[in-house]
């Protein structure tokens, strides 16, 4: 493992660039950057226009580790180059932003008010290739929609199973068990969900250390009790769905946790602009989402 990432991960200012759109997702990435379904014929040509954008994203002089903690990856972009060099590898190189890469292949059904990830057999060996481009850690998400404890402890679970391949590997998880937003019960699955995860970072042995990414809270503060663990590195927020103002809002009011966020990070970025305009839109985005990060 990287000591300078480390380091930046641990006690750096700034947020988490989240890069990572997926297959389901990459249809409204696209099209709120201005380029409709009708702009393409098949999945390949799909994936080929949403790394463009990331590039143009990853390229643009306003992306730099100056503010930019990190940027979490999708499996396709991870093995494609920016710049005549592997994604991640220009990341960390070209930018000082710490690589991280999404693992999970997406949520099974609801069951017990909550949502699993997908099984996930090549695992290992995505973590091997990930580990050979100098990645630094992991992301994978899961979903929880009701305050019912027997679905909130199978997604910690399985979360904290995963999460333990992963350490075994060298890399660093980050465990993101998303609260949905439009949750009838959203405050008291926050709480039955905190606990869950307490009990399962206590079960980490010494030097084991990850990373949570979870949905900004109903109640301010709630996630403090986490955010000063001694198995956590760093906890994000998610925007979840809410508005880049409504996510910054709520950032502001939670000390200690950092943004990471990917359709408010790329709000009002489009296509047909100039790189003038596409470079003064996302330098006020980083700027906002950063302050939000570090107070």
């Amino acid at each position: 493992m990287n000591d300078d990432m480390l380091t930046k991960v641990r006690t750096g200012r700034g947020f988490i660039a989240a890069l990572d759109q997926s297959g389901g997702s990459t249809p409204k990435a696209l099209q709120r950057y201005g380029i409709p379904e009708s702009a393409y014929t098949d999945e390949d040509a799909m994936f080929d226009l949403i790394h463009e954008m990331r590039t143009r994203i990853m390229t643009s002089p306003v992306f730099t580790g100056e503010r930019i903690l990190a940027a979490i990856l999708f499996e396709q972009t991870m093995d494609r180059q920016v710049d005549g060099v592997g994604s991640a590898e220009y990341l960390r190189t070209r930018k000082q932003v710490v690589p991280f890469l999404k693992v999970d292949q997406g949520l099974a059904g609801e069951a017990d008010g909550a949502r699993l990830m997908k099984p996930m057999p090549g695992l290992d060996a995505l973590l091997e290739r990930a580990v050979g481009h100098g990645v630094f850690g992991t992301k994978m998400r899961s979903v929880v929609l009701l305050a019912n404890e027997a679905g909130v402890d199978a997604v910690v679970a399985q979360q904290f199973e995963v999460a333990r391949r992963i350490l075994a590997a060298g890399l660093v998880p980050i465990v993101e068990p998303e609260v949905d937003i439009h949750s009838p019960e959203k405050a008291a699955a926050e709480a039955l969900l905190k606990a869950a995860l307490v009990r399962h970072l206590d079960g980490l042995d010494a030097g084991q250390e990850g990373m949570l990414k979870l949905t900004l809270p109903e109640e301010d503060g709630f996630h403090q009790e986490l955010v000063d663990h001694p198995r956590v590195l760093r906890v994000a927020a998610l925007s979840g769905g809410y508005s880049r103002q409504e996510a910054d809002a709520r950032l502001t009011r939670n000390h200690g946790v950092i943004a990471s966020l990917s359709r408010a990070l790329t709000e009002g970025l489009g296509a047909g602009m100039t790189d003038e305009e596409f470079d003064a839109t996302l330098d006020a985005s980083i700027a906002e989402i950063y302050a939000a990060s570090v107070t």
